[in-house]
């Protein structure tokens, strides 16, 4: 029985690696659509958001049935509370790159961001992309040093995030409400990705130590 069990979460963290791999690619394809104009890109990633939300879907359901069937306590129960929770995360992550595809996608032919702002987003992008990684990779082989560095890449992005603002609030930002708006939303979908990521990263830390993560700052 044992022996099932570990084999049954394992199944379970496969899931979760896969899923952090599949945000990973959903919010570099966003991007790119969102930089370039990429018709296809954007698509290519509402169309797979279905298999984000189809995977925590079936962490949750693994994860009920191993709670009915084996009762865990201790290190096991908090592994299935760290799956859930990271698990939601993930769907939220696949959500808000599915919402700069959209975003792309209104705008098309045309770029949604002008090329003032593309600095400021490849840059955001960035670190979604290197939070995202970190977060594969310690699913995969659990490290509390590794997780609590998001909360530094966070503070990167709030800097950027703050930067972003000081663009769209200068008085010579010429592009009219409507490119703000849409401005205002995606660095705000940029900035919540990162803040899903360090909530993925607390959860690894309570699983590995048992205690909350410590709060930055």
């Amino acid at each position: 029985m044992r022996d099932e069990f570990r084999a049954d979460l394992h199944t379970v963290s496969q899931l979760l690696v896969d899923m952090a791999e599949g945000v990973r690619a959903a919010m570099r394809e966003a991007t790119r659509a969102l930089l370039t104009a990429d018709r296809k890109a954007a698509e290519t990633v509402i169309e797979r958001d279905t298999e984000i939300d189809e995977e925590y879907r079936h962490v949750e359901e693994r994860v009920c049935d191993l709670l009915a069937r084996q009762a865990p306590v201790a290190s096991d129960l908090r592994a299935m509370i760290t799956a859930l929770h990271v698990a939601a995360d993930l769907e939220r992550m696949g959500d808000l790159a599915d919402h700069v595809a959209k975003t792309a996608l209104r705008r098309h032919p045309s770029p949604a961001v002008p090329a003032e702002l593309r600095p400021v987003f490849t840059d955001m992008a960035g670190i979604a992309d290197r939070m995202a990684a970190k977060i594969g990779s310690v699913l995969a082989k659990p490290d509390a040093g590794l997780a609590a560095e998001l909360d530094r890449d966070d503070d990167a992005m709030d800097d950027l995030h703050k930067s972003l603002f000081g663009v769209l609030l200068g008085d010579d930002w010429p592009y009219g409400v409507e490119t703000a708006i849409d401005a205002t939303l995606l660095g705000r979908y940029y900035e919540r990705f990162a803040d899903h990521a360090v909530n993925c990263g607390e959860h690894v830390v309570y699983l590995i130590t048992g205690q909350p993560a410590p709060s930055a700052g």
